[in-house]
C-alpha cells in the first residue's frame, strides 16, 4: 500500500479518501475546512496542516479541488506540491478544470521532474461514496499505468484518454453531452405530458425506442418513472445544476479557443444560467424540468 497526500476535502474528494484509506493506504488529507479534515480522519485518513505537510513524503498526491486557480496555487505556489513534494512522487489532479491551465500545470510538474496526470471523474456524489467513479486520464502512458492501481480503489472505470489535458477535454465534452441530452429529455416529457400522455406512458414507450438515452432510463427528470432519480426527491442533487453550469461555461470556453462550433451547448449554458440566475442552481441539473415546465 501507498503513502498518499489527498488535496482538497469536498463532497467529492472527502469520500474519495476516505476509499483510499479504506483500501489501507496511508492517507494524508488537507483541506482548508477544518470539519472537513476531521470527517478524514473518521473514515480513516491522517490530517495534515497544509500543502506542503501532506505532499512531503509521500508516494503519490491526489487532489479534487473547485477550479483551476486552486489547482495552480496548489501546485505552484511557494508552498504548494512542486516546492514540496519528493522527487519522484505521481500527482494525480482530479478535479475539473479548463484544459490551458491543466497542460500548464502538467507541463510545469514535468520540468520539476515529476509526472502527472490530469483525471477528472464521472458520477457525482453517491458515486464517489460508492467508490465507483469514472475517471478520464490525460497524461503519458507511463504515469497512467503507475496512477491506475490508486484510481481503481475510487472508481470502476479507468480511461486513458491521451496526452496531458486530454482528460479534462473528455470531461467537459461528456458534460456537455449530458446537459442537452438532459434538456431534450426534459422537453420530450413536458411536451408528452402537454399532449395527453402521462411520464410512465411515454417512458415506457420511448425507453424502448429511439429516443432512450442515460437521461431517461436512469435519471428520469420527470417524477415516478425511475425511483431513484432527484425527480422523486424535489430534485435535491445528484448532481447540482451549479456544478454543470460550471462544467459548460468550461466548454464553451474550451470550444471558443478550438473554434469548435457548439451551438446546442451554448443553449445548454444559457437554460442552466437562467436557474443560476433564480436561485436554483442548488437543485439537480435535472431540475432544469422545473424551468422548461414554467414551475421556477
Amino acid at each position: 500500500m501507498a503513502r498518499i497526500a489527498f488535496l482538497g476535502l469536498g463532497n467529492m474528494g472527502g469520500p474519495m479518501a476516505a476509499n483510499l484509506a479504506k483500501a489501507g493506504h496511508d492517507v494524508l488529507a488537507y483541506d482548508l475546512n477544518e470539519a472537513a479534515r476531521a470527517r478524514a480522519v473518521e473514515a480513516g485518513a491522517r490530517a495534515a496542516a497544509g500543502v506542503g505537510e501532506a505532499a512531503a513524503d509521500v508516494e503519490a498526491v491526489v487532489s479534487m479541488l473547485p477550479a483551476g486557480a486552486h489547482v495552480k496555487e496548489a501546485y505552484l505556489g511557494p508552498k504548494g506540491v512542486l516546492a514540496t513534494a519528493r522527487q519522484g512522487a505521481l500527482l494525480i489532479d482530479c478535479s475539473t478544470i479548463d484544459v490551458a491551465t491543466a497542460r500548464e500545470v502538467g507541463a510545469a510538474a514535468g520540468e520539476a521532474g515529476f509526472q502527472m496526470i490530469d483525471a477528472p471523474v464521472s458520477g457525482g456524489v453517491s458515486a464517489a461514496a460508492a467508490g465507483t467513479l469514472t475517471f478520464m486520464v490525460g497524461g503519458e502512458s507511463d504515469a497512467f499505468a503507475r496512477a491506475a492501481p490508486i484510481l481503481e480503489n475510487m472508481g470502476k472505470n479507468v480511461f486513458h484518454a491521451g496526452a496531458a489535458g486530454n482528460g479534462q477535454a473528455a470531461k467537459i465534452a461528456n458534460n456537455m453531452l449530458l446537459a442537452i441530452s438532459m434538456i431534450g429529455t426534459c422537453e420530450a416529457f413536458n411536451l408528452a405530458e402537454k399532449l395527453g400522455l402521462d411520464a410512465e406512458t411515454f417512458f415506457d414507450i420511448s425507453s424502448t425506442a429511439s429516443g432512450q438515452c442515460w437521461s431517461m432510463t436512469s435519471y428520469c427528470p420527470a417524477p415516478g418513472p425511475v425511483p431513484a432519480a432527484p425527480s422523486n426527491r424535489d430534485y435535491q442533487p445528484g448532481f447540482a445544476a451549479a456544478m454543470m453550469l460550471k462544467d459548460l461555461r468550461l466548454a464553451q470556453d474550451a470550444a471558443r479557443a478550438a473554434k469548435a462550433p457548439t451551438p446546442l451547448g451554448a443553449q445548454a449554458e444559457m437554460l442552466y444560467a437562467l436557474m443560476e440566475a433564480s436561485g436554483d442552481d442548488g437543485l439537480d441539473f435535472s431540475g432544469v424540468m422545473k424551468l422548461i415546465r414554467g414551475d421556477l
